[in-house]
C-alpha cells in the first residue's frame, strides 16, 4: 500500500506539512529506508492538492538528507541515519506562496455573505439551489453574467456563457475539448502551474513563448506558430502570474491580429482583469477566435468556485457545457446564486473596488521596503516578481526564508520547456494582515541584503 501523510492543513504550508509527516513516519518506522514513494502525481491526487504542492515538499524532503531520488526510478526514503527537522522559525509563520486576494474590512465579505444567503432564503428558499441544476447556469445567471462581464468585452449574449466551478475546470474543460491527445499548446514561456497540471494530465505538450515587460513578444508568437504547427494559444495578458507583465493596447492588438493571421483559438486566462479596469481582454478584440475566463478568485474569493467563460458563440458554449457536465456535474449552485446575486446589485463591483484598494497599499508597501527596480510589480496586483543576487540559488533563499517563517514560490513552478530564471514570486495579498506582510518584507530585504549561498543554509 502506497504511503499518504496525514498532515494538518491549519498549520503552516502544505508541502512543509508533508515533508514533516514523511520525517515522523520515518522516526516511527511507518516507512522503512530504501522504500519507494508515491509519484509526485499519485500523491497529489491523493492528498487533493495541486502537483507544485508535492514537487516541493519532496525537494524539501531531500534537502533535509530524507529522501533521495534516482533517475528513472523515482523517489526513495533515504538509506543513511534520518536528518533531524529543522529548527523551528525565529518569527511567525507566513505563507505567501499562494496567490489570494486580500480580504480588507471595507470589502465587508462576511457581513455580504451573510446577507446574500439570507436574501437567497426569503426569496426562493434553499430548496432551489440543493438540487441537480443547469450545468453551465440558468438562463437567468448566464444573462446577469453576460452583463457584468460585458463591463469590459462588450455587449455580448447570455448563449455565450457558460459559468464554471473556477477557472481551473474551465481550464481543463477547454483543454479537453479543443486539443488533441499529443498536441502542442502555445503559452507564455513562464505560466500558471495549475494549467501546466491540466495539461499534463491530458498528456499535451507545452512550447513557451518569449516574453518581454509587456508579456508574450508578436515575432516570437509568429515564429513559434509556424514551428510547432499549434493551434491553441493560452495566455494571461493581464498581470501575468508570475511576472506580473501586462499587455500595451498596442501589444493586444498586434497579438489579435496573429490570432487572426494563424487562425489560432485563444484561451484568455482573465484572472486578474478585473484589477486593473483599464485593460480591455484581447478576447474582445477577436470574440469568433477566443474563450475568455472570468475568475472570481483572484479579485473577489477563490471559495466562490465560480468563474464566467466567454465562448466563441452559442454551438461552442453549449459544446464546453457539456464537457463540464461530465467532468464536473455543476458549480455549487448556491456559490454561484451568491455570486450572481452580488454582480446583479452591484456587490461584487464594491468587493472589487475595496480588495483593489487594500492591494494597491500592498503594494506601496513593497516599494517601501525593496529598492526601486529591483522587482516587477503592479500597482494593483497581488503579487510581486522578484529576481534574485547570483549569490543566492533558488533552493537556499527559499530555505532560508522558510527557515525563518516565510514561504513564497521559486521561477521552476512556473517555467514551461526552458531553464527557470533566477526569481520569486511572493503572494501580497496572502499575508493576513499589512503587519504581517510588513514582516514577510523585512524578512525578504534582509536575506536580499545578506552574501547569499549557493548551498542551503
Amino acid at each position: 500500500m502506497e504511503w499518504i501523510p496525514t498532515i494538518d492543513r491549519q498549520r503552516g504550508p502544505v508541502y512543509l506539512g508533508i515533508a514533516d509527516a514523511l520525517a515522523a513516519d520515518i522516526q516511527a518506522g511507518v516507512l522503512r529506508r530504501g522504500q519507494l514513494l508515491p509519484t509526485h502525481r499519485a500523491l497529489a491526487k491523493a492528498l487533493g492538492v495541486d502537483l507544485t504542492t508535492v514537487t516541493r515538499a519532496y525537494r524539501e524532503a531531500l534537502q533535509r538528507g530524507l529522501t533521495e531520488a534516482r533517475v528513472g526510478q523515482g523517489t526513495f526514503v533515504a538509506g543513511g541515519t534520518v536528518a533531524s527537522q529543522p529548527p523551528a522559525p525565529l518569527g511567525p509563520e507566513i505563507d505567501l506562496s499562494m496567490n489570494l486576494p486580500p480580504q480588507p474590512s471595507a470589502a465587508d465579505l462576511d457581513g455580504r455573505i451573510m446577507r446574500g444567503l439570507a436574501s437567497l432564503q426569503r426569496e426562493r428558499g434553499f430548496a432551489p439551489w440543493l438540487s441537480y441544476r443547469e450545468s453551465g447556469g440558468s438562463e437567468e445567471e448566464r444573462a446577469i453574467a453576460a452583463s457584468w462581464i460585458g463591463e469590459t468585452v462588450g455587449d455580448i449574449a447570455g448563449e455565450r456563457i457558460v459559468i464554471a466551478p473556477g477557472a481551473q475546470g474551465a481550464i481543463f474543460g477547454l483543454l479537453s475539448l479543443l486539443v488533441g491527445h499529443g498536441e502542442t499548446v502555445l503559452c507564455e514561456a513562464l505560466t500558471y502551474p495549475g494549467f501546466k497540471a491540466a495539461a499534463s494530465e491530458l498528456d499535451l505538450r507545452l512550447a513557451g513563448i518569449e516574453m518581454d515587460r509587456e508579456g508574450i513578444v508578436p515575432d516570437a508568437l509568429d515564429a513559434a506558430v509556424r514551428r510547432h504547427k499549434a493551434r491553441v494559444l493560452y495566455l494571461t495578458p493581464t498581470i501575468h502570474n508570475p511576472t506580473t507583465a501586462t499587455m500595451s493596447p498596442r501589444r493586444r492588438e498586434e497579438i489579435a491580429t496573429l490570432v487572426e493571421r494563424h487562425a489560432l483559438i485563444l484561451i484568455e486566462d482573465d484572472a486578474y482583469g478585473r484589477l486593473d479596469p483599464e485593460a480591455r481582454p484581447i478576447a474582445a478584440l477577436v470574440p469568433g477566435r477566443s474563450w475568455l475566463i472570468a475568475s472570481l478568485s483572484k479579485c473577489i474569493a477563490p471559495g466562490l468556485r465560480t468563474a464566467i467563460v466567454v465562448a466563441p458563440d452559442r454551438g461552442e458554449a453549449a459544446s464546453l457545457a457539456g464537457v463540464m457536465r461530465a467532468l464536473l456535474q455543476m458549480p455549487a449552485p448556491i456559490m454561484v446564486a451568491l455570486a450572481i446575486s452580488w454582480m446583479a446589485d452591484g456587490s461584487a463591483e464594491a468587493i472589487i473596488r475595496a480588495i483593489r484598494g487594500e492591494a494597491i497599499a500592498r503594494q506601496k508597501l513593497a516599494a517601501e521596503a525593496l529598492p526601486s527596480g529591483t522587482y516587477a510589480g503592479h500597482p494593483s496586483g497581488h503579487h510581486i516578481w522578484l529576481p534574485l543576487p547570483t549569490s543566492w540559488s533558488l533552493a537556499s533563499f527559499a530555505t532560508h526564508l522558510q527557515r525563518r517563517g516565510l514561504a513564497l514560490v521559486t521561477a521552476d513552478a512556473f517555467n514551461v520547456d526552458t531553464a527557470a530564471p533566477h526569481a520569486v514570486r511572493l503572494a501580497l495579498g496572502a499575508a493576513r494582515s499589512r503587519t504581517e506582510l510588513a514582516r514577510a518584507l523585512q524578512l525578504l530585504a534582509d536575506a536580499l541584503h545578506m552574501p547569499g549561498t549557493a548551498q542551503v543554509v
